[in-house]
């Protein structure tokens, strides 16, 4: 998972793996400052990164973020998969979206993205907003969702994506899909 600060990694893996309060959230931008691992099913790690962007905290740690998140990627212990990029819907790609997405092309991991906080917009302006995003990233519409951890909406194509990288079975704590 990457993104902007507060743009809703932690809420995304809680909704993902149905555990609230799994991976830490908080309304100030930031607060993941480690590369957090959450193990599934004992076969696969969703990978919680921190932010780039605005984060409360010292500039040295901020600083620090992103030669950590570019390490990873480039150095994983476990082959990575595939890469989420999560972007608010509120805001669209800014050019630490674009970047972040030509950086993965060039670098050869899969990429999808995930409109986040969704249930924000207005439904009209989702699709719009979905399309502009595709573009942004150079990625097909099919690679784009929109989501909203908060209503647990728009979740099976994320949930396609990650049985695709990690063979395991996405579903819903109670076993429907998503």
């Amino acid at each position: 998972m990457l993104g902007r600060s507060n743009v809703g990694k932690s809420s995304l893996i809680n909704r993902l793996v149905g555990r609230h309060g799994l991976a830490r959230t908080s309304s100030t931008p930031g607060r993941t400052r480690r590369i957090h691992f959450y193990r599934v099913e004992g076969r696969a790690y969703l990978v919680d990164l921190p932010g780039y962007g605005y984060a409360s905290g010292p500039k040295t740690e901020r600083a620090a973020f992103a030669p950590l998140v570019e390490s990873y990627l480039v150095h994983a212990r476990v082959p990575l998969r595939g890469a989420l990029v999560l972007v608010d819907a509120r805001r669209g790609a800014q050019e630490e979206e674009r970047a972040l997405a030509r950086w993965l092309a060039d670098e050869k991991i899969a990429a999808r993205a995930a409109l986040t906080k969704c249930d924000k917009l207005k439904r009209s302006e989702l699709a719009a907003a979905r399309s502009a995003l595709a573009r942004a990233l150079a990625l097909p519409e099919a690679h784009v969702a929109t989501v909203s951890a908060d209503h647990g909406t728009g979740l099976a194509p994320v949930a396609e994506w990650l049985a695709e990288w990690t063979s395991l079975p996405w579903k819903r704590p109670d076993g429907t899909p998503f």
